[in-house]
């Protein structure tokens, strides 16, 4: 049996309903510690990116004071506006997030099952999307806040790829531990870290006041208008700034609405506007520090605990990508879109935490083949952004599904929320695929892969089920023609587990056949996720006497509830049927798929589905079932 605390209980309520009761104070600093380390860590090379020789804006006064205005608008219109003011309202009973969102907005358009399908397709890429920047974020932040290294000194700078895949792969060694002692140092360690930014900044603003002209949105438009056909370029840049937005929708359920919103407003914002302001006055002064306009805001002196506190600030973004990876991938597994893997639970009271051996080992090899590819945050930057811009415009997408067909808004009203939005979208998906070739095809390659094999493995197991229903024997009738008198009875439970509780269970058969015995008490149940974040304990398990000493029991869980099969069925004695925890054995069957040509999939997508299976992680650990009560038993299936 696996050896790990149980969580306290964790599919009892919302976690982020118990978590409210610590106090906005507190939400709001782990708010800020989990959320907005990512878009914290953009200062580090964005204005060096919109200056760069790919962009061809010349460095002069006019210049910095545009680039900087549509830096600080984007902030504004974007994260403000979009994300903190309108897309938190689009909660999926408390969770955020791509696939909370996509479930609400499918379920939106449930009548019309075409559109529900293409919604949940488009929904389940937006989210293979995120694990492209799962992958380019802890290589590019590590990678950035090492090159503080080149400013102390310019002969360190072979040391920055080392050093950086040093801390990389120290950090993710240190996942199986879990993050619950560390992350309580992230809130202060990031509020330290705005700080910092806003200081600097301040410091350089009150030196070259003129920057202050950043301000007026002409200046952003202007900026814009004049580039020409070269204004894609600039924006593949800019949007660098914006780099982490979605993880204010993504960690909503994790702090709430509220305390996102104030920590946005009353110091991420300010912070962030500050610095870019900054170090666009500090190029107007002094334009060679265009090598590094951000580490150059630094006196000597300060250089080096600004890299140490850079650092830091970038293993905290790391961590919050790779926290989101896990939880995803959870969510898709119990969505039906990946094969069961192993999910440990890293802490005994918080069930988000969790960590989940294969996608670690699998990030950890994308992120160091980025370090070593791309060698610097520069050549990172152009691989950085379209997966992200990308899943922008698809939240933009499902988000007119929620508050039109779901929130029954008027068209107009609706469009009014969205069309804006959806522009600016398509605005930074062109700015961001200009740098295509030049490294933005890893994350979108990265995406269609795991979208294919995320739409091979639901359409799988779709026929999968089919199959089964197709050529298994109707439960009911089976059971009316048993005669349990002339059978050998097992003193015992049984609990057959099945994906159709219409059929007969193949191990029920066997039992029948081969051992010619019948249990006291058989349990057919079936465990079924929804497309909603939590179903309450009160809503957890459905009981259906079926003769013959028979039941069917129907479990039910949430994409963010934690599927713990014999806790749930302790339920069950209050809606008359007794399952003793000792005194019960679970029947599995695993079934081995045999590819067929001329099925309904390709024969090539047959096979791939057949080897997702094959490696399927167990149904005992992903159900905490206790290891030395289970019997499994094997069937083929073709499809």
């Amino acid at each position: 049996m696996r050896s790990s605390a149980r969580a306290a209980d964790p599919a009892h309520e919302n976690p982020s309903s118990q978590q409210r009761r610590h106090g906005l104070a507190a939400l709001t600093l782990g708010a800020i510690g989990v959320v907005y380390g990512d878009i914290g860590t953009s200062p580090l090379y964005t204005m060096q990116e919109v200056f760069g020789p790919n962009t061809g804006v010349k460095l002069d006064v006019a210049n910095i004071t545009g680039a900087v205005s549509v830096i600080v608008w984007a902030l504004m219109l974007v994260v403000t506006l979009k994300y903190v003011i309108l897309i938190l309202r689009a909660d999926n009973r408390g969770e955020g997030g791509a696939l909370a969102l996509t479930a609400l907005a499918a379920g939106a358009v449930r009548a019309r099952p075409a559109l529900y399908r293409w919604l949940l397709l488009l929904g389940v890429f937006g989210a293979t999307l995120f694990y492209g920047d799962s992958v380019i974020t802890p290589a590019i932040s590590v990678l950035g806040a090492f090159e503080g290294l080149e400013v102390l000194a310019p002969s360190l700078k072979p040391f920055v790829v080392p050093a950086s895949l040093v801390v990389l792969v120290g950090l993710f060694v240190m996942q199986r531990f879990g993050t619950g002692a560390v992350g309580k140092l992230f809130g202060p360690v990031i509020v330290i870290w705005f700080a910092t930014l806003a200081v600097s900044g301040g410091v350089n603003i009150a030196q070259e006041p003129a920057i202050l002209a950043a301000l007026n949105p002409q200046h952003a438009l202007h900026f814009l208008l004049s580039r020409g056909p070269h204004v894609f370029a600039v924006v593949g840049a800019i949007v660098l700034a914006l780099t982490g937005a979605e993880a204010l929708y993504a960690d909503m359920g994790h702090f709430g609405r509220r305390p996102i919103q104030i920590a946005w407003t009353g110091l991420v914002l300010p912070s962030l506007a500050l610095n870019y302001m900054g170090q666009g006055a500090l190029l107007m002064r002094d334009p060679s520090a265009l090598a590094n306009p951000f580490y150059r805001q630094f006196h000597a002196a300060a250089v080096l605990p600004a890299v140490i506190l850079a650092t830091m600030a970038a293993i905290i973004a790391s961590q919050a990508v790779i926290s989101g990876a896990y939880s995803m991938t959870k969510q898709a597994i119990q969505l039906g879109f990946l094969p069961r893997m192993t999910v440990r639970y890293t802490s005994a009271r918080e069930a988000g935490q969790i960590y989940l051996p294969a996608v670690n080992w699998a990030l950890l090899i994308g992120v160091l083949a980025a370090v070593v590819g791309f060698g610097s945050s520069s050549a990172l930057a152009a691989a950085y952004g379209i997966a992200v811009t990308l899943t922008m415009l698809i939240t933009t997408i499902l988000t007119w599904f929620v508050i039109h067909d779901g929130w029954h808004l008027p068209t107009p009203l609706a469009l009014a929320a969205t069309a804006f939005f959806m522009a600016l979208d398509l605005l930074l998906v062109t700015g961001c695929a200009v740098k295509f070739l030049d490294g933005g095809w890893f994350p979108l390659a990265l995406g269609l892969t795991l979208f294919l094999l995320m739409s091979t493995w639901n359409r799988g197991r779709q026929l999968l089920v089919a199959s089964i229903r197709r050529d298994g024997l109707e439960l009911a009738p089976f059971i009316e023609s048993l005669d349990p008198r002339g059978m050998n009875r097992a003193a015992r439970t049984a609990v057959y587990a099945v994906a159709n509780p219409e059929t007969v269970p193949q191990a029920l058969l066997h039992n029948l056949k081969h051992n010619q015995v019948l249990h006291e008490r058989n349990v057919v149940m079936t465990v079924v996720f929804h497309e909603v974040p939590w179903v309450p304990m009160t809503e957890r398990v459905e009981v259906q006497a079926l003769g013959h000493s028979f039941w069917r029991v129907t479990l039910h869980f949430g994409f963010m509830n934690t599927p713990d099969v014999p806790k749930a069925l302790e339920l069950v004695t209050t809606q008359g049927l007794e399952i003793p925890p000792f005194e019960t054995t679970y029947f599995l069957s695993r079934e081995t798929v045999v590819p067929t040509p001329g099925g309904a999939m390709v024969f090539w997508r047959e096979k791939l589905f057949a080897a997702m299976s094959r490696g399927s992680g167990g149904i005992v650990e992903f159900f905490r079932l206790p290891d030395n009560a289970v019997v499994e038993l094997g069937s083929r299936v073709q499809i």
